[in-house]
């Protein structure tokens, strides 16, 4: 089965990311060994595209949620924590605490 993202074929996990978000995850994270100068580049041109496209973050963070929940939904499984015995919370009566 292929997979393809506005037209482009999807080979690996890196095109995946570079297609869905359009741009290189490297901009984001850097490479190892890059120079002051390259990283301040880097930085530069991310700043740049955020300032293009104030909706970026959010539209990762979607992307991140749905990619987790197809691959991963385990991921999600919330566990609810009790409260420890003896820590109440105040008793309120309209809205007032006691």
């Amino acid at each position: 089965m292929r997979a393809f993202i506005g037209g482009h074929q999807v080979v690996s996990s890196t095109d995946f990311v570079e297609l869905a978000l359009g741009t290189p995850a490297e901009l984001w994270l850097g490479v190892e060994g890059e120079s002051e100068m390259e990283r301040a580049a880097r930085l530069d041109a991310a700043r740049d595209i955020l300032a293009d496209n104030p909706s970026l973050p959010d539209d990762v963070s979607r992307v991140a949620a749905e990619a987790i929940e197809a691959f991963a939904p385990e991921l999600f499984n919330v566990i609810r924590l009790s409260r420890p015995a003896g820590r109440r919370q105040p008793s309120r009566r309209n809205g007032v605490a006691a």
